[in-house]
């Protein structure tokens, strides 16, 4: 663990250099960790790929105060148990006026049905949210699927557009200007300041994207309107 303080009001905690699921299950835990202290003062946690923010009040405490208390956290223990997190499921209608660009995967050898078979139904690690509120960034896409950045992004990519950039997959919470290859789009507000948890998935948790069709994609969103829609969130555990 390495400490270092590039703000008054903040510490950046390195765990690692490689972009891996351990370097994340560290940080999972090592978030929970620290919050469980009850540090006066104590603000936002953000967990990136191989590092983790730490802001805090400074009319309440200070960065060697915080320092103190990490030194007391044995992270060699960090990973001892099982890791829980969970799974969110998130319905995709893929295709057509909602994924675009699905047929440019032609040039990688795969039809719109193939990329569909192979984006959906598994699981993606939530390695960090950024860019903008409720956006993941997501771990686990088969190589087939890499596709670099558009040459030209977009000025307006709306809200629910599930994409790939580069290695990655993710999805847009708002409408944003965005340069990702749109695969599809989810009828589920990504970000919601009306539900209990505003975003739905933190760091740490998987994705599983379900396809769904057109009709389905009007009955979820009919049903979102109302009220009525749950997204189904599950529990996971490893170990």
């Amino acid at each position: 663990m390495e400490v270092r303080q590039y703000a008054e009001n903040a510490l950046t905690i390195y765990m690692g250099d490689d972009i891996d699921e351990e370097v994340n299950r560290r940080l999972v835990e090592l978030k929970k960790k620290i919050e469980s202290l009850d540090i006066a003062g104590l603000g936002e946690i953000v967990i990136s790929y191989t590092s983790l923010i730490i802001y805090f009040d400074i009319f309440k405490t200070d960065a060697g105060t915080i320092e103190g208390k990490l030194r007391d956290i044995n992270t060699d223990a960090l990973l001892e148990g099982g890791f829980e997190y969970r799974v969110v499921e998130i319905p995709v209608c893929y295709g057509g006026e909602y994924g675009p660009d699905i047929e440019n995967f032609e040039e990688n050898g795969l039809s719109a049905d193939e990329v569909i078979d192979m984006h959906s139904g598994k699981e993606y690690l939530v390695y960090m949210l950024g860019f903008m509120p409720g956006f993941p960034y997501l771990g686990g896409l088969d190589e087939k699927l890499h596709k670099a950045r558009l040459e030209t992004p977009r000025v307006r990519i709306p809200a629910g557009s599930v994409g790939i950039g580069g290695k990655q997959t993710g999805m847009y919470p708002f409408e944003s200007p965005g340069g990702w290859n749109l695969l599809g789009r989810t009828p589920v507000p990504l970000y919601d300041p009306g539900r209990a948890e505003p975003i739905l998935y933190q760091a740490g948790d998987r994705i599983v994207y379900r396809a769904i069709d057109e009709g389905e994609y009007e009955d979820i969103k009919a049903e979102i309107e109302a009220g009525r829609y749950e997204v189904k969130i599950e529990s996971g555990s490893d170990g």
